[in-house]
């Protein structure tokens, strides 16, 4: 049998397990209302699906700048090609100016233009010359005309050179100045 306890004890955990029936029922009914007063509350937005084309090409939208882009890129590109062609060329003109021959070939050149330019000089200031001293002379270097008249009265060089293009330059130096 039953103890009288025990009795009570059922008979309160009956009440707190039918007070929590009531407790879900109630939380059911709430939350079932605030659910359709949302529902009923809100309003849904929809537009029409429309497909559009990214690509200018196919939708227009945009075409104009998308052919100067284009087009600058080509250009870009184009450029650049050549900037690198023009690079190469140029590397290639260093390496074969800078090769051991090349090298002897200027310095080659520099002492025969030294000795040439060392004649005339000898020749316009009379220094090497023996008896009668030239007064005037010509040279052609290079598709270039030398010529130099020396005034005895005036004591002044006149040296004018005439490049393969047709420009003149004249210089006139003093014959009194350089003697030693």
């Amino acid at each position: 049998m039953d103890r009288p306890d025990d009795t009570l004890c059922h008979i309160v955990c009956l009440h707190y397990l039918f007070y929590i029936n009531i407790s879900m029922k109630a939380l059911k009914i709430v939350l079932v209302g605030i659910f359709s007063y949302v529902l009923a509350t809100s309003t849904s937005t929809a537009s029409e699906i429309v497909h559009q084309f990214s690509n200018p090409s196919f939708s227009g939208s945009g075409y104009s700048s998308h052919v100067l882009s284009i087009e600058q890129l080509q250009h870009n590109r184009k450029n650049e090609v050549k900037d690198d062609a023009k690079s190469a060329a140029a590397a290639a003109t260093r390496a074969e100016n800078n090769t051991t021959i090349a090298k002897f070939i200027k310095n080659v050149e520099s002492r025969i233009y030294a000795n040439l330019s060392k004649q005339l000089v000898d020749n316009m200031f009379g220094t090497s010359c023996t008896g009668t001293c030239p007064t005037s002379g010509t040279a052609t270097v290079e598709g270039s005309t030398i010529y130099w008249v020396k005034d005895a009265s005036t004591e002044i060089i006149t040296l004018t050179i005439t490049d393969p293009n047709g420009n003149v330059t004249t210089m006139s130096v003093p014959l009194g100045d350089f003697e030693f």
